[in-house]
């Protein structure tokens, strides 16, 4: 029995659910020595801004126990190069790739979109409303509704293909921010980023990263991540995208048990990074040794 492993987000089509999370997997090229990129449903590039970015301060990036702090600030070297240097390299991809989109303000976001927009074979954006990690912007716009409508309904008029929006588990009700970016235009949300988080050297008696706070990551968030997951599912209309903490096979299925139609692959691909190219097969294999056909009617099973 061969299990069907496709999975559609709105008019995405995906030929399986994984994909690996912004800010982990570099530009994919990175990987191409652990996995062939094509076994991939998509991969989500850097966070691009407009203008260049150098990040934040070292220390950025921290262990914790399960997890990782990173308050890396979204380094990338702006738009303009990525559409020049690094998207003519993607060729013939059967494998989606999609860009992460992040600003300062609204007109950036858009602005970036806009630029983006004219490269046909690049079927979707995502929206980062929600990064931890940066002073301006970021997660300023995915904490309420109304910032976050705001951002996503501009961004929809000057996008014209797919829009993921990543949300953040740091707000009272991310079912509410799912709601209102729904209402605003999204074709799909991601969730969740990274959870706020500190960490103190003792010895040195000072915070471990540089900006004090960051975004907290890896296996220590995944049961967060799959209640909200399972709460936004329930509440929207549109495809959900689960991610936090994922690390095998049996925690994929767990979030499309709960509601996801896709994964995405973050902390983990650090520790092991030929991981999101061998999931897919191994979510086949659970399948066949369970009796499941077609991988989508777990979904939402919960």
């Amino acid at each position: 029995m061969v299990t069907d492993m496709s999975t559609q987000l709105g008019d995405l089509v995906l030929s399986n659910p994984v994909m690996t999370a912004s800010g982990t997997f570099g530009y994919g090229f990175e990987y191409e020595d652990f996995m062939a990129l094509d076994n991939l449903g998509a991969f989500i590039v850097k966070g691009t801004t407009l203008e260049p970015r150098q990040g934040n301060d070292y220390p950025r990036m921290a262990q914790t126990p399960a997890g990782m702090l990173n308050a890396v600030g979204l380094q990338n070297p702006g738009v303009e190069h990525f559409i020049e240097h690094t998207w003519p390299r993607y060729g013939a991809l059967e494998s989606k790739v999609i860009v992460n989109v992040s600003g300062a303000k609204i007109e950036d976001y858009v602005r970036v979109a806009e630029l983006l927009a004219p490269l046909e074979g690049l079927r979707a954006i995502e929206l980062n409303i929600s990064c931890p990690n940066v002073k301006q912007g970021g997660m300023a716009f995915g904490t309420t509704c109304d910032g976050a409508a705001s951002v996503t309904r501009a961004v929809r008029d000057a996008w014209p293909r797919h829009l993921m929006v990543k949300l953040s588990p740091n707000v009272t009700s991310i079912t509410d921010i799912a709601l209102a970016v729904e209402g605003a235009g999204a074709d799909s949300v991601s969730l969740i980023n990274t959870l706020m988080g500190m960490a103190i050297d003792i010895e040195r008696r000072r915070p471990m990263l540089s900006t004090v706070t960051g975004g907290m990551s890896g296996p220590a968030v995944k049961p967060v991540a799959v209640r909200m997951v399972w709460q936004v599912a329930k509440a929207v209309k549109i495809p959900v995208v689960g991610l936090g903490g994922i690390a095998s096979a049996a925690d994929a299925i767990e979030f499309i048990m709960a509601g996801a139609s896709a994964v995405q692959i973050g902390t983990y691909n650090f520790v092991d990074p030929s991981a999101a190219g061998r999931i897919p097969a191994e979510i086949d294999s659970w399948c066949q040794a369970h009796g499941v056909s077609r991988l989508m009617e777990l979904k939402g099973i919960i």
